[in-house]
């Protein structure tokens, strides 16, 4: 099966800049509810994921730094805890299947790693319980 299937595109997706704040960043989670955040660069590639943890061990470590002046801080400039595993669009559905066990989303590119997508765990575990359920109707 081709992943594309299950891609939500760059278009329908909350994602942020490395060139962005901190503050921005934060509010816009907020906003949306999300725990984690794609980032891209000024070329559109993608460059990783900023989590929650990450903003929270930024401040904890940072003498001075609280909500309140977080618009200091870029978004490059807070170290990412975790490697998001990144695949092309052309990647093997099992290879997806691995990677959504540890991670909520799985960013997609382009052969020239461009992003332009991610795959959700909720989108292929929503897929395989329908295949479950479709095998129990016809067993």
């Amino acid at each position: 099966m081709n992943i594309a299937f299950f891609l939500t595109p760059k278009s329908e997706l909350i994602y942020e800049m490395v060139d962005s704040t901190m503050r921005q960043v934060l509010e816009r989670m907020e906003h949306h509810g999300y725990s984690a955040i794609p980032l891209i660069d000024n070329d559109g590639k993608y460059v990783g994921t900023l989590t929650e943890g990450d903003l929270l061990w930024k401040i904890k470590n940072t003498p001075g730094l609280s909500f309140r002046n977080t618009n200091k801080v870029k978004v490059k400039d807070i170290e990412r805890r975790k490697k998001h595993e990144v695949v092309t669009i052309s990647a093997d559905i099992n290879n997806i299947i691995v990677l959504a066990r540890t991670q909520n989303f799985v960013p997609v590119v382009d052969d020239e790693g461009v992003f332009i997508g991610i795959i959700k765990r909720s989108d292929i575990i929503d897929y395989c319980y329908n295949l479950i359920a479709d095998d129990k109707m016809i067993g």
